[in-house]
């Protein structure tokens, strides 16, 4: 399937688009006077604007000390400015070719099992045989680096886990406690009512819902809400996937309500917005404009003293709780984790110069500065003591968080399964569907995508 989606769109992307992921920043004659007798490695990732972390990352923290330890090594940043949707297209459209392949792409964990099975990946099982510290890597975040068929195709750079991000300010002018850990579903509702009565000009609630913000819609939206019920999105002991069960009902049912029914989320023109995260994380929760925002632990980084708008106190304005599921059953709550892994392209040139680097990247050092730069959770468990990693904001309960995470199905049906998931909560969130209505139009368009034999009946 992905082979056909890229085949499509190749026709449709300029010559200087796929130049463009292929020689990231400079001229050709540069790279070629900076690499002389060098090893060069390019490294693609999706390039979020001036704010860009992992850029910010790799050329602050990483290269500068790489390069002196590896002279006959040099690092390319080819960074692809793209949409979440469009990042996964042109990154699959450069694989393509030796010609235009970078030698490291970041892999969304989510997208792997897609990718290997259509060729564009190196298998790495052999690479980390002899690989000292490969056993301090978190056991679970190497079966997200691992596909179907049992092959590992990536190394993971940083895990992340999501919750209920809530405004102390707007909460204590409510009444309701600053040290909030709600129960059930409907005690969010209760309390983004209240904060609806006391603030009427802040945004009471808001979850992602706009296909426009792809992944983020089924991920920190559809899933958190989906397997705090009974039900989850695919039985991996079956092998098929649930399309038309009451959790996925029910999960609509509390998109409705906020968005709909109780009026609770934010206006149609900031929900439906590309740039949902950046204008609810940078702008109206920093001004007390938001309640409660349901969403990863990384915006964390937003307000770090070097991210786009510090927060002094952090700790004191917000709050991270844990999601509840629908009606405070076992396990009482729960996470979706995923995570960014890195990967060698099939077709790279410089496989062994990538593998260096690849190496140096997952370092123990290397993997608690990139954690803390990302405002995310680090992949490794000595990693984890250190001791900057362990005093960030939040991170305590970030971690906790993960005793109840879930995953994304390992299937490679999955990435489209997902498009049908953004477009049955947009169309609940819009209002131009019912619940019900979506989720016969969901079951019939997942039905066709992965086959009736591998739908649960």
């Amino acid at each position: 399937m992905l082979k056909k989606r890229v085949g499509l769109l190749a026709g449709l992307l300029s010559v200087s688009m796929i130049l463009a992921v292929s020689t990231g920043c400079g001229s050709s004659k540069e790279n070629a006077a900076a690499t002389e007798g060098k090893s060069e490695v390019k490294i693609a990732w999706r390039f979020s604007g001036e704010n860009d972390i992992t850029s910010k990352y790799l050329e602050q923290d990483f290269i500068p000390e790489f390069e002196k330890a590896n002279p006959n090594i040099k690092i390319t940043l080819s960074p692809i400015t793209a949409s979440e949707g469009d990042y996964y297209s042109k990154i699959a459209l450069s694989m393509q070719s030796a010609d235009t392949t970078p030698d490291i792409i970041a892999e969304d964990t989510f997208m792997l099992n897609a990718d290997a099975n259509a060729g564009y990946l190196t298998e790495l099982s052999d690479y980390v045989e002899d690989w000292a510290e490969w056993s301090n890597y978190t056991e679970n975040l190497k079966v997200g680096s691992t596909a179907q068929d049992g092959k590992l195709y990536a190394i993971p750079g940083s895990s992340d886990s999501r919750g209920l991000w809530y405004n102390k300010n707007l909460f204590q002018k409510a009444g309701l406690p600053t040290e909030w850990a709600p129960r059930t579903w409907q005690e969010i509702l209760d309390a983004a009512e209240k904060i609806k009565e006391t603030s009427p000009n802040a945004i009471p609630l808001a979850l992602t819902v706009a296909k426009a913000n792809g992944e983020a819609v089924s991920m920190q939206t559809f899933e958190m809400l989906l397997y705090g019920t009974n039900d989850t999105l695919y039985d991996s002991a079956t092998e098929k996937w649930n399309v038309n069960s009451q959790g996925i009902l029910d999960s609509l049912g509390f998109i409705d309500q906020v968005y709909n029914k109780k009026k609770l989320g934010p206006p149609l023109s900031i929900a439906i917005n590309s740039n949902f995260g950046s204008v609810m994380f940078q702008d109206k929760f920093v001004k007390d404009e938001a309640g409660i925002i349901l969403d990863g632990f990384w915006n964390s980084s937003n307000w770090k003293a070097n991210g786009p708008v510090p927060v002094e106190n952090m700790t004191r304005r917000f709050g991270f709780a844990a999601m509840p599921t629908q009606n405070g059953q076992e396990p009482g709550t729960v996470t979706m984790s995923g995570g960014w892994t890195w990967a060698i392209p099939a077709k790279s040139k410089n496989k062994e110069a990538a593998w260096t680097v690849i190496k140096a990247l997952g370092g123990e050092e290397q993997q608690a500065k990139r954690a803390i730069a990302d405002g995310n959770l680090t992949v490794r468990q000595d990693s984890a003591e250190n001791v900057d990693y362990k005093s960030q904001p939040f991170i305590k309960e970030a971690t906790l968080f993960l005793v109840n995470a879930y995953f994304r199905p390992a299937n490679d049906k999955y990435p489209n399964v997902s498009v049908e998931i953004q477009n049955m909560v947009e169309a609940v969130a819009t209002g131009s569907k019912t619940p019900a209505d979506a989720v016969k139009d969901y079951a019939k368009n997942v039905t066709r995508i992965v086959g009736e034999e591998n739908v649960a009946k």
